[in-house]
C-alpha cells in the first residue's frame, strides 16, 4: 500500500471512498508542544480499502479530505471522535457529519466508561490490537513500514466492530440513544471555544465574586497568549498560578512576586504587567454580572441523597447493561438532589425514562432500594 502524499491521489481515493454509505476514520496528531494540535496522518477505510494520508507531504492540499468529510451521503465512523473533529474543525471549519462515535456507541450497549480503541476492538473482535506505535511520534519522516501497518489496522478494525455494535444497537433498539449522542458531538457550540470561557476549563471552585472575576480575566489572557503562542496553555501559566491569582488578586508586580506559584522573575517580563492588568479588569467589573457561584453542598442529608442515588445508578447501569457515566455524572447526581427540576442531561431523553425518573420518586420516597438475593432492587412504595 503506498502512502498518499499528492493531492491529485487524495481527490482520487477521496472520490472512491465517497462511494459507500460508511467509511472509517482515524487520525494522527501532536498536541505535547503546541496549542493547536499537529495533523500528521489520516487513515480511512471503506468495505474495499484502506488509505494513510501523509498530511505533512509538501504541497498537499487536504481539501478533497475536508469535503469527504462534510459529506452528507457518507457516514464517518470514529473512535473517541472528539479530538478528531476539533482538529478538522479547527483546520478547516468543518464539522464532520454524519458521524458515529463507536466508543459513545460501546458505552450504550454496556462496554464500560469510555472503553479503549483497543479493548473494545479485542472484546468485539477478540484480535488484540499491536501498541507498539500508539506513542510514536508521527511528524518525524519516513513513516516506517510498521507506522504505516499500525494506522491501516486502526480503521480495518474499526469497520468489525462498527458492524458489531451498530446490529446490537438495533436489535437492542438504542439507534437513536447514540443518535442523540452524536449530535451533541458535531454541534458547532461544542468546538466554538472563546478566550472568555477559558475559566470554565479549570478545577477550581472559587467561593468570591471578586475570586471569580479575576478568574475569568485571568484565564481569558492565558488562553489568548497560548494561542498567539501556539503553545500549551501550561507553558503560559500553570493552573495552580491562576488559582493563586485569582484568591490574592495581586494589582502590583511587587505582590505578583509574592505568590510563591508563579515562576521565579516572573513579574519582570512583559507577561507580569499583563497579568496585573488582568487583575485589575476583573476588580473593576460589575460582580452583579457574573456567573451564580455554587454552594458549597454542606448538608449532610444532601449528601446522603446523591450516595443513595449512585446506588441507584449503578443498580440501573448494570440491569440494562449501560455504562454508569454515559446516564449520568456525579455533578448530574448532586444537582438532581438539589433540585427536581435540574437541568442535567439525566432528567431528559432516554436517560430521564431509563434513571431520571426513578431518581425523582426515590428522592420524594416513592421508591426503596433494598438487597435480595445479593442484589440491588427498587421496591416501589405506595
Amino acid at each position: 500500500m503506498d502512502l498518499i502524499t499528492t493531492t491529485a491521489d487524495l481527490a482520487a481515493a477521496c472520490s472512491r471512498l465517497a462511494k459507500h454509505p460508511v467509511i472509517t476514520v482515524d487520525t494522527e496528531f501532536l498536541r505535547e508542544t503546541t496549542y493547536y494540535p499537529l495533523l500528521c496522518v489520516v487513515q480511512m477505510a471503506s468495505p474495499e480499502e484502506a488509505v494513510v494520508i501523509d498530511t505533512l507531504a509538501e504541497g498537499l492540499d487536504l481539501k478533497p479530505f475536508f469535503e469527504l468529510m462534510g459529506n452528507e451521503a457518507v457516514l464517518k465512523v470514529f473512535h473517541a471522535a472528539r479530538q478528531d473533529i476539533e482538529i478538522i474543525w479547527h483546520q478547516a471549519n468543518i464539522i464532520p457529519h454524519p458521524v458515529f462515535d463507536t466508543q459513545v456507541a460501546a458505552m450504550v450497549l454496556g462496554y464500560g466508561d469510555s472503553i479503549a480503541y483497543d479493548a473494545l476492538v479485542e472484546k468485539v473482535t477478540g484480535h488484540r490490537p499491536d501498541k507498539t506505535h500508539r506513542f510514536t511520534d508521527w511528524s518525524r519522516r519516513p513513516l516506517t513500514k510498521e507506522q504505516m501497518h499500525y494506522a491501516v489496522s486502526d480503521v480495518t478494525h474499526l469497520r468489525d466492530v462498527f458492524a458489531a455494535l451498530d446490529a446490537d444497537l438495533k436489535k437492542r433498539r438504542r439507534s437513536e440513544w447514540v443518535s442523540i449522542e452524536m449530535e451533541i458531538l458535531t454541534s458547532p457550540k461544542t468546538y466554538d471555544f472563546h478566550p472568555e470561557r477559558a475559566w470554565e476549563r479549570l478545577k477550581t471552585r472559587v467561593r468570591k465574586p471578586k475570586d471569580l472575576a479575576v478568574l475569568m480575566e485571568v484565564a481569558a489572557w492565558r488562553e489568548q497568549e497560548a494561542q498567539s503562542r501556539d503553545v500549551p496553555r501550561g507553558r503560559v501559566l500553570r493552573d495552580e498560578a491562576i488559582t493563586d491569582i485569582a484568591t490574592h488578586a495581586p494589582n502590583t508586580l511587587e505582590k505578583l512576586a509574592h505568590l510563591r506559584s508563579v515562576p521565579k522573575g516572573f513579574e519582570k517580563s512583559k507577561w507580569g504587567a499583563d497579568i496585573v492588568a488582568a487583575v485589575e479588569r476583573g476588580l473593576a467589573r460589575d460582580f452583579s454580572t457574573l456567573p451564580k457561584l455554587e454552594k458549597p453542598r454542606n448538608n449532610s442529608n444532601g449528601a446522603a441523597t446523591v450516595e443513595l442515588l449512585k446506588v441507584l445508578l449503578r443498580m440501573t447501569a448494570e440491569r440494562h447493561a449501560v455504562a454508569s457515566k454515559v446516564i449520568a455524572t456525579v455533578d448530574d447526581l448532586e444537582e438532581i438532589a438539589a433540585d427536581d427540576d435540574a437541568d442535567v442531561p439525566a432528567l431528559r431523553g432516554w436517560r430521564r425514562e431509563l434513571f431520571g425518573e426513578a431518581a425523582l420518586k426515590l428522592k420524594r420516597g416513592e421508591l426503596a432500594l433494598a438487597i435480595e438475593k445479593g442484589r440491588v432492587i427498587g421496591v416501589q412504595r405506595a
